[in-house]
């Protein structure tokens, strides 16, 4: 049988280099018969990898050495090594618990192609630094590393014609468990990594600039150190550097080079996505994790998932019953009261720096409790060549859950594979048949037990997805996520969310770049790695809940009755119906009429004009005022049909009857010009001014009367800065306001109490609009962009800056339309986050927007015409 070679980085011991091999016989005794394969030098052992792989690989630990030299025969080329252990690995190429020999040994090492004195001077170096403390060895071993590495050059001739190179330096590939130092190099068409050993398939790694998707800055012992590509389908190369500012450099550069097209994954995207149900609960969290330095690349900082069931016991999982979840708005350790009282009282006598937990939801410990199955030579590496105890094994669901409620020392959340159907379950069945030794009652470890719920593992994995999937979780996850990647992470915010972990685990305890003993910090390094580290902090607001509307809640709140159009465009046509006779001056406002029969409009000329859909005729053109007056603003009633609520820049409002034609009531309601009017169904009037408020009126039962302003002011709500836009949520309990400085406030419309200020604009807030389900805020500015802010938690979830500034906008929840001072309208589609299509309206700034009920017609405001358009799509 055709022999193969078993070594790998994980054979090591966690961070030992491995230097380089040689073609080597190796015999244990002196009459012992020669094994062939070849000689690994590495940082703290000789490895022997024999060619007969039933025969186990032999790896000598330099502290067990009593003597190495060079063989007194005339054969020049064999190495003499006295040890009093060694160690066997892979015996019979199985997988299974180390052997440790603890006798006198002696080896006799024959090189084949290369003399001892090639290397002897070199093994005898690690030796003696082998005899040093930890920190100091892990030192000295460094310098010796970079004083080889910096011999190795990188081969140009690997390079392509007229390919050149832009960046080299020296950084480290991180595996899980493993580091491998070597030379990255940026050329204007590909990144190459070459190790400084031959433990890499190739030569060379090489990656095409074009094929890279993604580039993300990462996190490695909590240092900004780290940065990983991903590239072709889902394949990542993780490095390391010495520095930020080395990372940083060939972070830009890698930017620079044109053949880089990477994926747009920006989270506030992908944030709205997961709010509207475009993305996934198992999706979004696989992305924060990602966002927040987590990488399967890297054990102690693997992916965290929640667990979300809280029954294992039942014969049938019920998903409708809030009963069978989790509490997500708590951390694990919070889940059992009594726990958390003994947790907090042990806490309470704590000195600075206090913490309720001493182990942490995600370690590599944790990772390979749950993986041991999958990855068993992991957990070899990381426990000194042993696996666990057999009674502290991942041996059953109910049990493991039991013991995170109940234990004073066990808080472990999930791993990604419990959810991740693509998978196979692999991880909960011993599929290589490893002996991992018996429990207490005699039984062997074998697959994990599950709940009676569940008929197999593969149903398990599909149970667990459907669960994290359900209503009642995609309801509560934003709590969840509060505490993992959110506000409540740290600060007193944890605190009181009983949230709070060993002060290493947190990014910035500590700067290991300042630790100059290298005792305290090789101490440190450990602690981080033990302990678990917090991921980064992505969210300092309340994470927004999942709001996930369908085609029938829309249909619900009445704003769409042909909302199938809009659910999933591909393309959308915009055709002109007609346009207007013109306003003497610009047309400042534009309303459709609850019945689609007519669009009113109103200017800076005091004309208001009724316009017939159907026929395109115009039916009224009134000029309301008797002396020159300017209008900013217009609403159309319901209760008061026929009738008109204008907003003037003299501060006064107009109540207009155009089947009448006549002012029904004319008062004076700011002391500078109304800005923007909004209206409430149930007759509340609300005005903003250029004196800096807001006012709240209540109107007069039908037909409409003269306000008697005294008894008529309900709220007034004051402000530093002129009000240039409001906006009132569909269920009328919120109301914002923007101002000319960029400002946006958010009131409850219930008492007319402050609620909070939103990080708003630059510019001038010109327009505001609640989404149907009232969840979230669009607004737009003079600083060209338009944002979506969650209106719960004032997090800006989504922005986008346009090329001019923003006049207007109109949206149903999901697509914009919002005018530009160029005078063209742009239609956005925010579920899929494209650009569908530009309309120039108007040859001047486009001020007003409105969107027929059914969704079919657009009618827009700008130069001195009302446009009204006829929308069609391809679906």
């Amino acid at each position: 049988m055709e022999s193969k070679e078993r070594f790998s980085l994980l054979l090591l011991e966690p961070g030992e280099y491995y230097f380089e091999d040689y073609i080597a016989s190796l015999a244990i005794a002196k009459n012992d018969a020669w094994l062939n394969g070849r000689l690994k030098v590495c940082s703290l052992s000789l490895v022997f990898d024999p060619k007969d792989y039933y025969r186990p690989i032999i790896k000598i630990p330099f502290t067990q050495c009593e003597s190495i030299n060079q063989s007194s025969d005339e054969d020049k080329s064999t190495l003499n090594v006295i040890s009093k252990q060694y160690i066997e690995m892979l015996n019979h190429n199985v997988l299974e618990p180390y052997k440790f020999i603890n006798e006198i040994s002696v080896f006799r090492i024959n090189l084949k192609y290369a003399k001892v004195d090639d290397c002897l001077s070199f093994i005898l170096q690690l030796h003696r630094a082998a005899s040093l403390q930890t920190a100091e060895h892990r030192h000295m071993v460094a310098a010796i590393a970079y004083g080889r590495q910096t011999l190795i050059a990188f081969d140009p001739t690997w390079l392509e014609l007229g390919e050149n190179i832009i960046m080299e330096v020296v950084g480290q590939k991180i595996t899980p468990l493993s580091i491998n130092p070597g030379r990255i190099v940026l050329t204007c068409l590909h990144v190459y990594f070459q190790p400084f050993n031959n433990i890499e398939v190739t030569l060379y790694l090489k990656i095409k600039l074009s094929e890279i998707k993604r580039i993300i800055k990462r996190r490695f012992m909590l240092q900004q150190v780290g940065l990983e590509l991903e590239y072709e389908l889902t394949t990542q190369l993780y490095l390391t550097f010495k520095s930020s500012e080395i990372r940083d450099n060939l972070y830009n550069n890698l930017l620079n080079q044109s053949k880089v097209k990477m994926e747009k994954r920006e989270k506030c995207i992908m944030t709205l996505k997961w709010q509207y149900g475009a993305l996934s609960n198992y999706d979004y969290l696989l992305y924060l994790n990602s966002l927040a330095d987590r990488t399967f690349n890297d054990l102690t900082q693997y992916p965290v998932f929640p667990w979300v069931v809280a029954d294992y016991s039942s014969i049938t999982l019920d998903l409708t019953n809030p009963k069978t979840f989790r509490d997500l708005t708590k951390p694990i350790g919070a889940l059992n009261l009594e726990r958390l009282l003994k947790l907090k009282e042990r806490y309470n006598e704590m000195n600075s720096p206090k913490f309720l937990y001493g182990s942490h939801y995600s370690t590599p410990g944790f990772v390979l409790f749950y993986l041991v199955r999958k990855y068993p030579q992991y957990m070899l590496c990381l426990q000194n060549g042993r696996f666990d105890h057999p009674d502290r094994m991942f041996n059953s669901l109910s049990d493991t859950w039991r013991n995170v409620l109940n234990n004073m020392s066990d808080f472990k959340e999930l791993v990604p594979e419990f959810y991740d159907t693509d998978q196979c379950s692999d991880f909960l069945t011993n599929k290589y048949g490893i002996d991992f030794g018996c429990r207490h009652d005699g039984r062997k470890v074998g697959d994990v037990e599950l709940p009676p719920w569940a008929n197999n593992h593969v149903e398990f994995i599909s149970k667990l997805r459907e669960a994290l999937e359900c209503d009642h979780v995609s309801k509560n996850l934003h709590n969840w996520i509060d505490l993992i990647f959110g506000y409540k992470q740290n600060g007193p915010e944890a605190i009181e969310a009983n949230n709070v972990f060993y002060y290493l685990c947190y990014e910035g305890a500590v700067d290991l770049n300042n630790v100059r003993d290298w005792n305290q910090r090789h101490a440190l390094e450990v602690q981080i790695m033990e302990f678990g580290q917090i991921p980064k902090q992505i969210f300092k607001k309340p994470h927004p809940p999942k709001t996930c509307l369908l085609i029938k809640d829309f249909q619900q709140f009445g704003i769409m009755s042909k909302i199938e159009q809009y659910w999933n465009w591909n393309k959308i046509n915009v055709s002109k119906l007609f346009t207007t006779t013109k306003h003497r001056d610009k047309a400042t406002s534009v309303k459709f009429t609850e019945d689609m029969k007519t669009v009113w409009s109103v200017g800076l000329d005091a004309m208001l004009k009724v316009h017939c859909i159907s026929t395109q005729k115009q039916l009224r053109n009134v000029t309301v005022r008797g002396f020159p007056v300017k209008f900013n603003d217009l609403v159309l009633p319901s209760m008061y049909l026929s009738t008109a609520l204008i907003a003037t820049m003299h501060g006064s409002l107009i109540v207009y009857d155009i089947d009448c034609c006549r002012v029904v009531d004319d008062f004076r309601a700011h002391e500078d010009s109304i800005s923007s009017l909004a209206w409430s169904n149930n007759g509340f009037l609300i005005t903003g001014s250029l004196d800096c408020s807001v006012r709240i009126w209540k109107t007069p039962q039908v037909p409409w009367t003269h306000i008697e302003l005294i008894n008529s002011l309900k709220a007034e709500l004051e402000h530093e800065n002129k009000i240039t836009s409001l906006a009132l949520s569909q269920d009328e309990k919120l109301l914002a306001t923007g101002t000319n400085v960029g400002e946006i406030f958010l009131w409850s419309f219930l008492d007319y109490s402050f609620i909070q200020q939103l990080p708003g604009h630059a510019g001038s807030v010109n327009k505001m609009s609640f989404s149907p389900d009232c969840s979230k805020l669009l607004s737009c500015s003079d600083d060209c962009s338009f944002k979506v802010f969650d209106s719960l938690s004032g997090l800006e979830v989504y922005t986008n800056t346009l090329k001019c500034p923003l006049k207007s906008l109109a949206w149903d929840g999901y697509h914009v339309l919002v005018g530009g001072q160029n005078g063209i309208m742009y239609l956005w589609d925010l579920e899929k986050f494209e650009l569908i299509n530009e309309v120039q309206t108007h040859s001047d700034g486009l001020l007003a927007i409105d969107v027929s009920n059914d969704g079919n017609m657009v009618a827009t405001a700008g130069d001195r015409f009302i446009n009204v358009w006829k929308i069609s799509c391809d679906v």
